[in-house]
């Protein structure tokens, strides 16, 4: 038994445990969805791909050549180098890997995989299965998307049965809480703001509970359901994410909703969709759950691809300009937003710390489902001004030499992003500055819409700096045609050399709009 080459194959197992790091790291960002990850490295991945197509090579030659020490010196170099990446990686990763229970056991199998290859060659070592698992390990530590490929195949049975459990465990909970009233909200974008809305205002009359942050998929809701609901809970609101058609349907047939939100339908996950007819049906499936169930469903006539479609989703209760349930009279500060709120024939004057016309919408929907449980005018008026804004959308913050931030990192689809621009054209008399990416997962409409962006952020700003040089070709293109001062146009390769290109423009009278912070799977 050759001692170089058990220490060869153990020191480049290990390796590739580094080097797995990213890749999970990617899965995970891709929803787990295989062909979103390799659409990632094709596009983003192909250098380092190439590089670890490269080190499989050496390391099978010099061993076909019986240079066992040589090859060991290039599995060090390899663990080196690879315990380097992993680590800047970790650093500097927008959106860190969140080490769940199914990352573990991705890693886990990874290592059980590599193992009893090892322990293969050991057994076999003088035979031909001993030298084919060799190759194995060589190919697998070496190429690991192809081994990051195999554990999430491997583990994917696994995977199912866990989440029919814990889907299973959370239907159970709700059927066992008697009275509960579950809301569902989805929509092309606002749906988390009009969540978080809806949660402050109906806890003035109920005790409410609603998945955090942006858990919108049905291990999130089920992973709230399980954690989070208790039995003196009366309303369980629940938003509902959607990248393909039936996701909506999905999270329904957990959580049975009796109420229903449909904040918008637009060009979003595009790539998934391919039509914006596929967004709408996918968006109604709450829809269709709530009026099954005789429950009430509101749907925004304010989104042209839900007004165009309104004879499809008779049942709804629209809100916007020309129904019952309407606002109007709107002013915008620095300090937020006053207008009035019109509830089937009630007027609420409310003002709010919350910017933009899609702030209002949000906030329409939300009032006028929570009049209909019975919420008051006054219990509405003062949860709206107790409103802070969401995290990352449209958020107010002091930021670098006193400048103001507007953070609008959450914020990924193309009507909301033109109103962020123009919110902060709202801001007359100050330096105004965008820095974005642009917009993803928009199909064939993608050029078109990040063009879009590009002309508006012309028109409203004195300063743009894209991040991402290929991501920033369309919005370029658009600013080329206008007038723009090119001067004032930066492209940066990441958020971090953006940051570095406003500090020294910015001051006390200048703002600054963060629009879509995109993870790192995303920024090339």
């Amino acid at each position: 038994m050759n001692i170089f080459v058990i220490s060869c194959l153990a020191v480049l197992s290990v390796s590739a445990l580094f080097s797995l790091y990213k890749q999970y790291h990617m899965l995970q960002q891709n929803s787990y969805f295989i062909s979103r990850y390799y659409g990632w490295l094709k596009g983003s991945f192909t250098v380092y791909l190439c590089a670890q197509a490269f080190l499989y090579c050496v390391l099978s030659v010099l061993c076909l050549k019986e240079k066992y020490n040589f090859a060991f010196v290039v599995s060090v170099l390899a663990l080196s180098v690879r315990i380097a990446y992993a680590l800047a990686s970790k650093k500097t990763a927008i959106k860190p890997l969140v080490f769940t229970g199914r990352i573990k056991r991705l890693f886990a199998s990874a290592s059980v995989l590599l193992v009893a290859a090892v322990a293969l060659y050991c057994l076999f070592y003088n035979t031909a299965a001993g030298q084919v698992a060799a190759t194995v390990i060589f190919m697998l530590a070496s190429v690991t998307p192809l081994m990051c490929a195999i554990t999430e195949i491997l583990n994917a049975p696994i995977e199912k049965l866990i989440g029919r459990h814990y889907i299973n465990d959370a239907k159970r909970i709700l059927k066992s809480y008697k009275g509960l009233k579950v809301i569902g909200i989805t929509g092309s974008y606002g749906k988390t703001t009009t969540k978080f809305i809806l949660n402050r205002i109906l806890s003035e009359k109920y005790n409410t509970v609603c998945t955090p942050q942006s858990f919108n998929t049905p291990m999130g809701v089920v992973r709230t359901v399980r954690g989070d609901l208790r039995p003196q809970t009366e309303v369980f609101i629940c938003e509902m994410g959607a990248k393909k058609p039936g996701d909506i349907k999905e999270i329904c047939d957990i959580v049975d909703p009796d109420y229903g939100i449909i904040t918008s339908v637009g060009e979003q996950h595009l790539d998934t969709f391919k039509s914006v007819d596929n967004v709408f049906k996918t968006k109604f499936e709450l829809y269709n759950a709530v009026v099954s169930r005789g429950g009430i469903c509101f749907a925004n006539i304010g989104s042209a691809a839900i007004a165009e479609r309104k004879d499809k989703c008779q049942k709804a209760v629209f809100f916007g300009d020309g129904t019952e349930y309407f606002a109007d009279n709107i002013t915008y500060s620095p300090a937020g937003s006053t207008f009035d709120l019109h509830l089937a024939g009630e007027v609420i004057t409310v003002t709010t710390k919350l910017l933009g016309k899609h702030s209002v919408s949000d906030i329409l929907a939300a009032a006028a489902l929570a009049q209909k449980l019975g919420v008051s005018p006054s219990d509405i008026k003062c949860a709206v001004a107790a409103l802070a804004p969401s995290e990352h959308r449209l958020q107010l913050k002091t930021f670098k030499n006193g400048s103001l931030l507007i953070d609008d990192a959450y914020n990924s689809n193309p009507e909301g992003c033109l109103e962020a621009v123009r919110v902060l054209g709202s801001f007359a008399g100050m330096q105004k500055t965008i820095i974005t990416p642009g917009l993803i997962e928009l199909g064939a409409r993608e050029y078109d819409c990040n063009y879009a962006l590009g002309l508006e952020a012309a028109k409203y700003c004195d300063i743009i700096i894209l991040v991402g040089k290929n991501r920033a070709v369309p919005m370029r293109d658009a600013i080329a045609t206008t007038g723009f001062n090119t001067d004032n146009l930066y492209i940066v390769s990441s958020f971090k050399e953006a940051m570095e290109v406003y500090s020294p423009l910015c001051s006390q009278n200048s703002v600054v709009l963060l629009e879509n912070d995109l993870p790192d799977n995303y920024l090339n």
